[in-house]
């Protein structure tokens, strides 16, 4: 199934939602309240909509945040299936700070085999298929292999005390170089080597991640549960991440 799939097609169907979830920042635009009283804007409903279409064509089950979920029974089934999150990091669109994503991802079973991850407001495009190698735009990844500086990755938005406690935990001869970022780009400073560690020991769901994940993956980093140092698994019962680290 995945030499079937050209990763161009899926990195245009990003670039095609990219373009209408501008038209939309660019402009005032509506935010809602989701049942979890997490913000959902206008964008989000019409990013899912573009996804969703133009992803129909392959005839895989797709599970997407904005979408009803499918019940376990039913998904623990699939071989292939798509999961998207159409906007990641709703909160930093809302804030017109650009660091906001359109994330496709492709699992197998439970590892995440094809990942686009598209910044449309920065236009930076990150993708990998597995065997094929990782990329930012057309430039292969891991950008860089060292560095002088320890450079910490972490969320915008959403940073626990446990993460803080965790960073400063770390031990390292080199100085400490602190990066706060939203949305999956944090995976993406990983896999090219802009950023030693990513901690997340906050919740997150699968969606979240997946994308990205599968960029981390090819560029030859990985995504580990924090408690049992295994790489991260998708299409589980809950759909909710444990505690992570990506290195």
């Amino acid at each position: 199934m995945l030499h079937t799939i050209k990763l161009q097609v899926i990195k245009d169907i990003a670039l095609i939602a990219g373009a209408a979830v501008m038209d939309i920042y660019k402009r005032d635009f509506k935010v809602y309240e989701k049942e979890d009283k997490s913000p959902l804007s206008e964008a989000d409903i019409v990013a899912n909509r573009i996804l969703c279409e133009n992803l129909e064509c392959f005839n895989i089950p797709l599970l997407s945040e904005e979408n009803k979920l499918t019940s376990f029974n039913e998904r623990k089934n699939w071989e292939y299936f798509f999961m998207i999150d159409p906007i990641d990091g709703t909160k930093e669109f809302i804030k017109k700070n650009g660091e906001f994503t359109i994330n496709i991802a492709l699992i197998h079973k439970d590892t995440p085999v094809l990942g686009v991850v598209y910044a449309p407001a920065i236009d930076v495009l990150y993708s990998a298929k597995k065997g094929c190698g990782a990329f930012r735009n057309d430039v292969s990844l891991p950008l860089l292999q060292q560095s002088e500086v320890y450079t910490i990755v972490a969320s915008k938005s959403h940073m626990s005390e446990e993460t803080r406690d965790f960073i400063d935990s770390i031990n390292t001869n080199k100085p400490k170089n602190f990066i706060s970022m939203g949305s999956s780009l944090k995976f993406c400073l990983v896999a090219s080597g802009e950023a030693d560690i990513y901690p997340r020991l906050a919740p997150t769901m699968e969606w979240d991640t997946a994308a990205a994940d599968a960029i981390v993956r090819e560029a030859g980093k990985m995504s580990y549960d924090f408690f049992t140092k295994k790489p991260l698994v998708y299409n589980k019962r809950s759909l909710e991440n444990p505690y992570f680290i990506v290195q």
